[in-house]
C-alpha cells in the first residue's frame, strides 16, 4: 500500500440513518493517488471501525495538487449501509473481481 497520511477534516451525526458523516483529506506526497479501495481502508483502520461500514461517496484529488479530499459514511452496522446506501456506491467501494471467461 502507498504511504499515505489521511486526515479527519469534519464529523458529523446523522441520527436518522444511523451514521457518521465524514469528510477527510489525504496526503499523497511522492505517490499517484490511493484507489477508492486504499482509501476506504485507510479510513476504517483510522476510525477503527470494520471496513464494510465505511462507504466513500465523493474522492477527489484536484489537478496538479498532492491532496485529495473525499467525504464518506459510516454506518452502526454492514446492514443497516445496505438498506441506505446506493447499489453503484457499494460496487464502486468494493475491490474489482476478475471476470472469468
Amino acid at each position: 500500500m502507498k504511504v499515505v497520511k489521511i486526515e479527519i477534516v469534519n464529523k458529523q451525526r446523522n441520527e436518522l440513518l444511523k451514521r457518521n458523516e465524514v469528510k477527510f483529506r489525504i496526503n499523497h506526497e511522492k505517490s499517484g493517488t490511493p484507489s477508492r479501495v486504499e482509501a476506504r481502508q485507510k479510513l476504517a483502520a483510522l476510525l477503527d471501525v470494520e471496513e464494510g461500514r465505511v462507504y466513500i461517496d465523493k474522492f477527489v484529488t484536484e489537478t496538479g495538487s498532492m491532496i485529495a479530499t473525499g467525504e464518506a459514511n459510516v454506518y452502526d452496522s454492514a446492514d443497516q449501509a445496505k438498506l441506505t446506501e446506493p447499489k453503484y456506491i457499494i460496487l464502486r467501494s468494493s475491490p474489482k473481481t476478475e471476470k472469468k471467461e
